[in-house]
């Protein structure tokens, strides 16, 4: 059932190969883009952002790129971001930023494609369109099975059969689903239209990713209402406007949407 053929890149621009392999796996894996040192960083204050909550399944909490600048570094990292242009464009913003853990000896099984309960993104064309693209940083290691691994069907943001109810609380729930095998440090970019699910967390410790999510800029973001004002002040250029807290014409973006600085952006 673990299939090792993964589609992995390298850092920075999105490749005409990583976007053939994009489009027939609907994800890709960027290896070694945080060393040891800065995964600790991140982790603290992943931990810091779960302090005082109950651990006792999944759970994840937004925005803690607002008070923890380890996480806002990621926001707009130079090994990730270019591929997120490469795929959407120069207009995107970041809708939503979750701070996930699944804590030792939990799981939290459950196949699904990431979307709207409002209203489902399948609803919109065929295939289902990308809206939601997916940076998830491993913090801990999750470089073999049971360790609250991403679970995909490889190809599946192009089917237009879903996964059948019976099975999407099964670990194995698909006979071509692979489980992701990543080291700490490596990054998952994925479509939001894969069918996805946590592996079980069977380790002693607890298992952290930090999750970026851009979208289309007219996408409602999740994880805030609005962003920190004391944030917007005080961070890059760049960040702010990927924020996408910009004023709007009374039609929204008829106008034209505002340009996003990228080669002026600014990585502290």
């Amino acid at each position: 059932m673990e299939l090792t053929a993964l589609p992995f890149s390298k850092a920075g621009e999105m490749t005409e190969m990583d976007q053939f392999i994009f489009e027939c796996f609907g994800f890709i894996v960027i290896e070694d883009v945080l060393n040891e040192t800065e995964c600790d960083e991140v982790l603290e204050a992943a931990k810091r952002v779960h302090a005082g909550q109950p651990k006792e399944k999944l759970l994840q909490i937004g925005k803690g790129f607002e008070h923890e600048p380890a996480i806002e570094r990621l926001i707009d990292h130079p090994a990730v971001l270019p591929k997120v242009r490469g795929l959407y464009g120069d207009n995107f913003v970041l809708q939503a930023a979750w701070c996930t853990v699944q804590p030792a000896g939990s799981q939290s099984v459950g196949w699904h494609q990431d979307g709207s309960s409002a209203y489902d993104f399948k609803k919109l064309a065929y295939p289902v369109p990308l809206v939601q693209l997916r940076a998830s940083y491993h913090l801990t290691d999750q470089s073999q099975p049971f360790m609250g691994n991403m679970m995909l069907v490889p190809g599946s943001h192009r089917s237009k059969i879903d996964l059948p109810p019976s099975v999407r609380k099964e670990v194995y729930a698909c006979a071509v689903q692979q489980i992701l095998l990543a080291r700490r440090g490596s990054v998952l970019l994925f479509h939001n239209g894969v069918w996805h699910s946590p592996m079980p967390n069977n380790m002693t410790w607890d298992r952290y990713n930090m999750h970026f999510i851009y979208s289309p800029p007219w996408l409602r973001r999740s994880d805030r209402d609005s962003t920190d004002s004391e944030f917007l002040e005080n961070t890059t250029p760049l960040r702010r406007a990927l924020m996408g807290d910009y004023a709007r014409p009374d039609v929204p973006f008829a106008g034209g949407f505002p340009k996003i600085p990228f080669e002026n952006g600014e990585h502290s």
